[in-house]
């Protein structure tokens, strides 16, 4: 495999356009990027995202805000754009004292233009879709996916049609897609379901992936990690020892890894200087979780999974291969926690005025087990990654709340109930 964290930048195939191309991250096999839609090796393995001259931190000084901030790391200069990117990193100093860690921040992705970072992956994928000249944009989805797709694609005048595991998609991410003028299938099956028959659409030339089984969505994800070590670096003056994200698709933490062995390659980053990669799954969707826990190369598909965090139900993680790799290689580790620690995560993020749906909440109940269970060390400094908004999922922002209190029709009513003197 190709995914060395120390591997030197590599030299630009025949097949590359302006020092991009595609690989195959088992074989080395390589394809031009753009002659012809591809999203695996012609021996089905997945593909990555190559570039001749990986850019150092430094050259991103100066490129604005966002994710076309980091252009010279991405395939084109611009994308279809809403625009996306530079979402805040928070403080949560109670959050932190009570977890018990030198630092902790939140990377809130929740604040992008849909409300989940696919926008990310989604402004370098729809670019990519009008470079092939495709005209129906289609993805399998939990809900955040086929928000970010139906509004690139608008944006972009382009059809786009998701299929959605019926009755298992928070409502507000169902009305995203629909407002976007999506055409919307719900599929009676599970997530995993939904992208068997979107990848047989694809392969019979129907639809233009943009699930994270495209290598090209990736690359718009991979500027997580690259705001990260910037506003890190900004405030304290080094980056963080490990990162901790919720895991569904395995998107991230491929794309995250990514980054950071981009850096490397280009010297901006010292291999020991790379943060931890951390995965969060749900405990009754954790393929994962099994597959770090017993050494496998690979997931094992889990046919029935169940968790209130939607985003992550997920049971066939089909960017494992990439993802496995990174949280070896950077000493990282995997952990599954219960809908309970999830919903007291959330609890505690909406209590620093940080709201987040359930799946999100996910890196925090995390770092919380793996910090009271001894693996994460007092004296880290940690990110924790929160992929969607609050209002993603309304119905399990108003379950995990307090409940409104009936009060009389005045002034009086109210100070009796609040107690006041």
């Amino acid at each position: 495999m190709s995914l060395d964290l120390t591997a030197p930048a590599p030299d630009a195939p025949d097949v590359a356009e302006d020092g991009v191309w595609l690989e195959c991250i088992e074989t080395g096999e390589t394809y031009a990027p753009f002659d012809e839609i591809r999203y695996t090796s012609d021996g089905g393995h997945l593909l990555e995202v190559k570039y001749a001259d990986p850019p150092a931190l430094e050259d991103f000084e100066g490129q604005g805000r966002g994710v076309w901030r980091y252009r010279d790391a991405l395939p084109f200069e611009e994308g279809v754009s809403l625009p996306e990117g530079d979402t805040p990193l928070h403080e949560a100093p109670r959050l932190r004292e009570d977890i018990g860690v030198n630092t902790l921040r939140i990377k809130h992705e929740g604040m992008n233009p849909t409300g989940s970072f696919k926008d990310r992956g989604m402004t370098v994928g729809v670019r990519v879709a009008k470079e092939l000249g495709v005209d129906r944009l289609a993805c399998a989805s939990t809900g955040n996916t086929s928000a970010a797709l139906a509004a690139y694609g608008a944006r972009g005048g382009m059809q786009t049609l998701v299929l959605l595991p019926s009755g298992k998609v928070a409502a507000g991410k169902i009305a995203q897609a629909a407002l976007h003028d999506a055409r919307i299938l719900e599929v009676d099956g599970n997530f995993d379901s939904c992208l068997d028959i979107v990848q047989d659409l694809a392969e019979r030339g129907e639809v233009y992936l943009l699930n994270s089984l495209n290598p090209f969505r990736l690359e718009g994800q991979k500027t997580i990690g690259l705001e990260i070590l910037e506003e890190f670096r900004d405030d304290y003056g080094r980056f963080p020892d490990r990162i901790v994200l919720p895991v569904g698709n395995a998107g991230n933490t491929a794309a995250l890894y990514k980054a950071f062995r981009e850096l490397v390659q280009s010297g901006s980053l010292d291999p020991e200087e790379v943060p931890k990669l951390t995965g969060v799954q749900a405990e009754g969707a954790a393929p994962m979780v099994e597959a770090v826990e017993n050494g496998w190369e690979d997931t094992e598909r889990w046919d029935e999974v169940e968790t209130r965090a939607t985003a992550i139900r997920i049971g066939n993680p089909v960017n494992a291969p990439k993802a496995l790799p990174g949280i070896r290689q950077t000493n990282g580790t995997a952990v599954a926690v219960s809908d309970a620690e999830i919903t007291s995560a959330q609890r505690d993020l909406a209590r620093e005025g940080i709201g987040v749906e359930p799946a999100s909440a996910a890196s925090v109940a995390g770092l919380r087990k793996l910090r009271s269970d001894g693996v994460v060390d007092a004296d880290e400094d940690v990110v924790c990654l929160t992929t969607g908004h609050l209002l993603k999922d309304p119905d399990a922002a108003f379950e995990a709340g307090n409940e409104p209190e009936p009060v009389a029709n005045s002034t009086e009513s109210v100070l009796d109930h609040i107690g006041a003197e």
